[in-house]
């Protein structure tokens, strides 16, 4: 891949990780709760995720998303409910949820919650499958470009949601209070809750 393609390519990848989303919210969730150590598992969810959609364009059956109404709409639904359902739990948790450092016994708890966030994001499927083919070229071989395209998309996810669970990590220091604890709940819950309402409007 050509140096400018790969600049271009590492612009959009910075732009489309920055950009609020339920990635973004549930980063931010995580380090809130949990500390940027204990987000880590999640942050490793949600790129396995992007990972997932990535590896499922790249053999194509992103495009059958992309043009079956049906699949587009269950996957989309089954994703959305998921946020809320989160959201939910944090509004009901209340004061109740303490900030637990450690997750020793819940890593993989915490992986899988945040890999089913991302993977159930039809929109942004459909987003790969319009954005990967842009920084092809026909006449070089495939899979090394893919692999670039890849390695760069996720790498850049992935810096910019652990930025996000750390800045949400220091910003719980400030918010130890039974009181502050029931709005952080409230913020997160809602941001969930925002990210699932915006994802059940998308459409082809």
């Amino acid at each position: 891949m050509p140096l400018e393609a790969w600049l271009a390519l590492l612009s959009a990848s910075i732009l489309i990780s920055l950009s609020p989303g339920a990635g973004a919210a549930t980063a931010m969730t995580f380090g809130l709760n949990h500390g940027i150590r204990g987000a880590a598992p999640a942050v490793a969810g949600l790129i396995a995720g992007y990972g997932t959609q990535l590896l499922i364009v790249a053999v194509g059956l992103g495009g059958l998303i992309a043009t079956s109404p049906l699949l587009f709409q269950t996957i989309k639904w089954i994703g959305a409910g998921y946020l809320i359902w989160l959201g939910i739990n944090l509004w009901r948790a209340r004061g109740h949820l303490r900030l637990d450092r450690d997750t020793s016994g819940r890593k993989r708890q915490h992986f899988i919650s945040a890999y089913l966030i991302n993977i159930t994001n039809p929109k942004g499927m459909v987003f790969l499958v319009a954005l990967v083919p842009q920084f092809m070229d026909p006449a070089l071989p495939k899979a090394p470009q893919l692999l670039v395209i890849a390695a760069t998309l996720l790498f850049v996810d992935w810096s910019v949601m652990t930025g996000y669970s750390g800045l949400a990590s220091h910003l719980s220091r400030w918010m130890q209070n039974p009181t502050a604890l029931r709005w952080q709940n409230r913020v997160s819950g809602s941001a969930l809750i925002i990210a699932g309402l915006v994802l059940s409007t998308a459409t082809l």
